[in-house]
């Protein structure tokens, strides 16, 4: 596989607020400190959120292509997500995400093979293997 870049470009704006854009995408986010910070600012997607967002989307996508490869017949894929700011040794870290994905099946006969799909799918996520903190995956398989 060649390599890939992927462009993203910040923006400061006023206060503690920026501006996320890509070239390659039609879209920008708003982005800020989170409140729990000093000057911190709500309902606006931080770096914190990303973060978490990064890996569960990672999740759900690499989840989405190893389905269609395993011809896993199922209905829904939800993941909740939460990241665990802490500071260790004087530095703030994203120490933990937590991932709750749960996939909704319509047989029976294939939650084997769903829960061995989600477990492929975090083993695989490129964005998982890509960082140091620890994922803890909690999946749920439900029948519609």
């Amino acid at each position: 596989m060649e390599v890939h870049f992927y462009n993203v470009n910040i923006s400061w704006k006023q206060d503690r607020k920026g501006e996320m854009s890509s070239p390659e995408l039609s879209q920008s986010v708003e982005i800020a400190t989170p409140p729990q910070f000093s000057k911190g600012v709500e309902n606006i997607w931080s770096p914190e959120h990303l973060f978490t967002a990064a890996v569960s989307s990672c999740l759900m996508t690499t989840f989405l292509a190893i389905a269609e490869n395993s011809k896993l017949d199922f209905v829904n894929f939800e993941c909740s997500s939460k990241g665990k700011l802490e500071q260790v040794e004087g530095k703030f870290l994203m120490a933990e995400v937590i991932l709750e994905p749960v996939v909704t099946i319509k047989n029976e006969s294939d939650r084997e093979k769903a829960e061995r799909v989600l477990q492929k799918s975090e083993a695989n996520c490129l964005i998982s293997n890509s960082v140091k903190s620890k994922i803890t995956m909690i999946p749920q398989i439900s029948l519609m």
